[in-house]
């Protein structure tokens, strides 16, 4: 499945004294529909930080069209993009209940070996997954 979709209320606690969602939350809702997307691919982030697997971000971008507001319903929808190398791409798109596109997005992962902290290729079984989707 290359796109996978959640939907996110949104907390209090998330928006600033405008009302609106503060803008670094954005990171956490993409972090969020990432680990969703994998697990739906049937791979669980933690199951792959325990074989040794890290992936962390190396760039993250946004782009704010419309404010997201206390209480609104928010679907994140992941969009695999690429996988390459050592490298794996998402692209994301946020809507409100009213299917208004809000806020899209672009993260840049590298696959890292944990005990090295270096760059690696991913797993087999990870990379058979990425290629069924291209």
């Amino acid at each position: 499945m290359k796109n996978f979709d959640i939907q996110v209320r949104v907390r209090y606690a998330e928006t600033d004294q405008m009302g609106v969602v503060y803008h670094g939350n954005y990171a956490q809702y993409f972090e969020m529909g990432r680990v969703e997307w994998l697990r739906n691919m049937g791979i669980s982030y933690r199951w792959m930080e325990e074989s040794g697997i890290m992936l962390p971000v190396v760039s993250l971008s946004f782009n704010f069209k419309k404010p997201a507001r206390y209480d609104d319903l928010l679907t994140v929808k992941t969009i695999f993009k690429n996988q390459a190398s050592v490298k794996i791409e998402f692209d994301y798109e946020i809507y409100n209940e009213m299917g208004e596109l809000l806020t899209t997005g672009h993260s840049m992962l590298v696959f890292v070996d944990a005990k090295t902290g270096r760059p690696v290729l991913p797993p087999e079984y990870l990379t058979e997954k990425f290629n069924e989707l291209v």
